[in-house]
């Protein structure tokens, strides 16, 4: 799986890259593995506010449905209308064509509670490691 060095995690398995005050946000190489084929998406209106941790919509797959977590907070100045048509995306492309939507971001130093790539990879592991215990 991929996670590129420029983004920040969240434990909900959301990304976000920063450009100057905005924050394209959407969803993990692992997550998107995990719901398998997306074959709808619901994410809110332009010009909504919401607050880091908040549910900000959901991803409906074959298998389940998936409340997403915004990582920070802001107002969404923009969403991926792509995903109307073409909800696959997520599944094709989670860090590019597969972005859900992009926030005006109201507190950069939320980004420092998110994980860098290595310390997101961390996490799965260990995440991965208690399920194994769990299950003996």
């Amino acid at each position: 799986m991929e996670y590129p060095e420029d983004l920040y995690y969240s434990q909900e398995h959301t990304w976000v890259k920063v450009t100057g005050n905005r924050g394209t946000v959407g969803i993990t190489d692992f997550a998107q593995q995990e719901m398998g084929e997306i074959l709808y998406t619901e994410l809110p209106d332009e010009g909504s506010q919401i607050e880091q941790g908040d549910i900000f919509g959901t991803l409906e797959s074959s298998k389940t449905v998936a409340e997403l977590y915004s990582p920070v907070s802001g107002e969404i100045i923009s969403i991926n209308k792509d995903l109307e048509e073409e909800p696959s995306l997520v599944n094709d492309d989670p860090y590019g064509k597969g972005w859900l939507l992009v926030i005006e971001l109201d507190d950069p130093s939320e980004l420092q509670e998110l994980f860098s790539a290595v310390e997101y990879e961390d996490f799965l592991e260990k995440r991965e490691e208690n399920s194994k215990k769990q299950k003996k």
